[in-house]
This record gives structure tokens, C-alpha cells and sequence, in this order.
């Protein structure tokens, strides 16, 4: 095999060699309903919480959203609502897959 036909393998291997893993929408929506996420949140009508859309905008192309929005729905934190200070909770799970679905879902909106 010549180098240049050995070139064309590589690139078709790394660009097909992992599958593209999609977001399990119903398994994000179902964990925010079980962790109460839209009593303030929703994906497109804003509540006391930020829309999703507007998370998602917010964190585009920043390398740091993923890790960021993980510690945010994990750990229970406080957060302004109306200028005043409240409790936010965390997603009812600890199984990193699961929230790691959640990330992806939300910064997909």
C-alpha cells in the first residue's frame, strides 16, 4: 500500500471509526420531570428559571460548558430568582451517564 493510499485509510478510520452516540431524549426529559427541572425551567417559555434555549446559547462553544452545567445540576446550589436568593436542587440521579445524557440534552437545544 502506497503512503498516500495509507493516508486515505487513516482519515476514513477516524472518521467513521467511533459512532456518534445521540442525546436519549426521552431519558433527559424524564429525569428532568423526576428532578422537578421544569417547575422553573422549559425548553422555549420562560419561567423563574433561564429557558434551556437560552442555557445552551449561553454555553455555545465554550469548553468549559459541559463541566460547568454537570456541577450545576449536581450539587445543590443557590441562584437569583427575582433578585432574591433560593435554593436550586440537583438532578435525581448519580449515575454520571445519565447526567452526562441530561448535558448533552440541554446544550442540544
Amino acid at each position: 500500500m502506497s503512503v498516500r493510499n495509507t493516508g486515505i485509510v487513516c482519515v476514513l478510520i477516524l472518521s467513521f471509526g467511533s459512532p456518534v452516540l445521540a442525546v436519549d431524549e426521552e431519558a433527559a426529559e424524564e429525569l428532568l420531570k423526576v428532578s422537578k427541572c421544569l417547575k422553573c425551567h422549559s425548553v422555549d417559555k420562560k419561567k423563574s428559571g433561564p429557558t434551556y434555549q437560552e442555557v445552551a446559547a449561553k454555553y455555545k462553544g465554550k469548553p468549559e460548558a459541559e463541566a460547568k452545567l454537570t456541577k450545576h445540576v449536581t450539587e445543590p446550589s443557590k441562584v437569583k430568582v427575582d433578585g432574591k436568593e433560593t435554593d436550586h436542587g440537583a438532578a435525581k440521579t448519580r449515575d454520571p451517564a445519565k447526567v452526562k445524557n441530561l448535558i448533552e440534552w440541554i446544550l442540544s437545544r
